[in-house]
């Protein structure tokens, strides 16, 4: 089970390699039974697919160079679609976006687009002329999510940058912005503010772990030590709803949602904000500042104000439930890698005998097809403090 897991995080690392993972595995003898650490069972994995690639992405000796000036000639744009083994979201781009006729016809006919494992160890030629491995070069830009998608200009530039998996209805929002060259009038985020001005506003279920206005977000507010998280969301929005009714429901990541300071702002609105930096402005400008460019997206600060990660696509319970964790824990100062992360987290999770599905609303952490609790969770996951 463990190569499983494996093959769909590509974890680099072993056990007891950094304060994190001993810590880790330390802490996995909280959770085992009182019997015996040897009569436990490990937990299953699921939720890993591998997705199939259409025969029409282009074969390329992985000059980006050359690749950018071939596309040119051609009228197209250079698309580059970073992906690993077993994802499932990568799988849902290939099966649900690019499978519908309207979107490969799109894809087709403005892009070449290229596949880089994320964890390959092909030889990549960057514009700039360094040569990379896929897996360094994924690094370097700081990939850490699959899907990613890099669309380039015509001069070597990113046009337009979209981390993690869109829906097909915002993928082809990105499309058009890109091959209409609408980077030349504006941001994304201005585009797709324009293309939603029209909305009709949904009777959308707003939590009570959400703080109320006035939103005075830096610190002088005295949020002590907890951590801050922003949701940006429109009126008319159906992954909004997804978030709200299917994710952000099932108990334990409630839980987890529970111990940060929560905000939700429309990306519309003119509601006052001081932000975590101290500066006086709106919901709106503020989005516009941060380029928000999904909804909903989650943005994490940690206590000191400072952006951490966010959550700008469409995720289902275990990732979202990991973004809330890798900063509640202070994981990320000991592991900037969110991949490798997600990969020892699962694997101790499994190791103390849970079933983790990373494709499952209702179901992502288990024990015997019951949610595990937020204490049996925290005594895995907590191995780094906040202050730590």
């Amino acid at each position: 089970m463990r190569t499983i897991v494996s093959e769909y995080f590509n974890a680099m690392t072993v056990f007891c390699r950094s304060v994190v993972t001993c810590y880790f595995a330390v802490a996995l003898f909280v959770l085992i039974p009182s019997s015996s650490a040897s009569e436990t069972s490990s937990g299953d994995f699921h939720g890993a697919v591998e997705a199939p690639h259409p025969g029409w992405f282009k074969e390329s000796f992985l000059d980006f160079r050359e690749d950018i000036a071939e596309a040119s000639v051609e009228g197209k744009r250079l698309l580059l679609y970073f992906w690993q083994r077993g994802c499932p979201y990568c799988n849902q781009l290939v099966t649900d976006n690019l499978a519908d006729p309207d979107i490969a016809q799109t894809v087709r006919a403005h892009f070449d687009l290229i596949a880089i494992n994320m964890w390959g160890d092909r030889e990549v030629v960057r514009v700039d002329g360094k040569m990379f491995s896929e897996k360094t070069l994924a690094a370097a830009l700081g990939v850490q999510f699959t899907p990613t998608l890099l669309f380039f200009d015509e001069r070597g530039g990113v046009a337009l940058r979209l981390d993690g998996y869109h829906p097909p209805t915002d993928f082809m929002k990105a499309l058009e912005y890109v091959y209409l060259r609408r980077e030349n009038e504006g941001s994304f985020h201005n585009f797709l503010m324009t293309a939603q001005g029209r909305e009709i506003r949904e009777n959308r279920e707003v939590e009570d772990f959400f703080m109320q206005p006035p939103y005075r977000l830096n610190g002088q507010t005295n949020r002590g030590d907890r951590p801050l998280a922003v949701f940006f969301e429109r009126a008319a929005c159906s992954q909004c709803d997804i978030l709200h009714r299917q994710v952000m429901r099932e108990s334990l990541t409630r839980q987890l949602i529970k111990q940060f300071d929560n905000v939700l702002l429309d990306a519309a609105s003119q509601a006052a904000v001081i932000t975590p930096s101290g500066k006086k402005t709106t919901a709106a400008l503020w989005a516009e500042e941060l380029e928000v460019n999904y909804f909903p997206t989650i943005v994490l600060f940690d206590i000191n104000g400072r952006e951490i990660v966010r959550a700008a696509s469409a995720f289902r319970t275990f990732h979202i439930q990991s973004l809330f964790d890798y900063v509640l824990t202070g994981a990320y100062r000991m592991q900037p890698s969110l991949q490798r992360y997600l990969s020892t987290r699962s694997e101790q999770l499994m190791e103390a005998g849970y079933d983790v599905d990373i494709w499952s609303y209702d179901l992502p952490i288990s024990f015997d097809g019951q949610p595990v609790s937020f204490e049996k969770f925290q005594a895995v996951t907590g191995g780094i403090s906040r202050g730590g």
